[in-house]
């Protein structure tokens, strides 16, 4: 997976590219994230990527000059890109386009907005609005590390056992099943006797069988 941000705070993104599997994944070449910081792209002294929204209203409006001129930037390498603006009104991030984005073949671009809003002129720039949920964040940028981590995930290789994707909870269309470990038995809490009986085909079943109920409950 090869990505652009843009953003206005690249250190929030930072710190958590470094950590795990996506650190992992940058090192083995699986991931590639450029940050690009739009404030880098102002004309003005003060640096001024905001503005009072036209016919009045809370708030300041994210200003198109800068998001333009950062993708008048990008575009000069030529390579094709998938212009994603993550948007409280776009459509919902979930497993399904999580696949779907890991078999992109062209380079992503995520514009991470703040504020009240952003010009809708910049909407003209965008292939798509994505979502992440019914709830309003400070900004795109933690919307963008959740799709940057659940893509990254499904790269071959990403993961130190490949079992994991396929196991993992949404994989099926279900809920996760519960997980154990050692000691077998805590506080008198016991771990099920099927998953340390070593019968690889009653613990498939069972696993299989939480997971439904989970999903069933939801």
């Amino acid at each position: 997976m090869k990505c652009d941000v843009l953003t206005l705070f690249p250190d929030v993104l930072t710190a958590y590219l470094n950590e795990s599997i996506l650190k992992r994944a940058r090192e083995k070449s699986l991931l590639e994230v450029k940050l690009y910081n739009i404030r880098d792209f102002t004309t003005d002294p003060h640096r001024k990527v905001d503005d009072y929204p036209y016919g009045g209203g809370a708030g300041m409006v994210f200003k198109p000059e800068p998001i333009f001129r950062t993708m008048d930037f990008l575009k000069e390498d030529g390579e094709p890109r998938r212009v994603v603006l993550l948007s409280p009104q776009g459509i919902k991030f979930n497993q399904s386009l999580a696949e779907a984005y890991s078999k992109e073949s062209r380079r992503f671009v995520f514009i991470c907005g703040r504020y009240e809003g952003i010009d809708e002129r910049v909407k003209t720039l965008v292939d798509e609005e994505v979502s992440i949920g019914d709830y309003v964040l400070t900004g795109g940028e933690l919307a963008a590390l959740v799709i940057i981590d659940a893509v990254t995930r499904l790269i071959p290789g990403a993961l130190g056992d490949e079992r994991s994707v396929v196991d993992e909870s949404f994989s099926w269309g279900l809920l996760d099943y519960p997980h154990y470990t050692r000691p077998a038995e805590f506080r008198g809490m016991k771990a099920p006797g099927v998953l340390l009986s070593g019968n690889h085909e009653e613990i498939r079943l069972w696993r299989r069988r939480e997971a439904l109920r989970r999903t069933l409950k939801m």
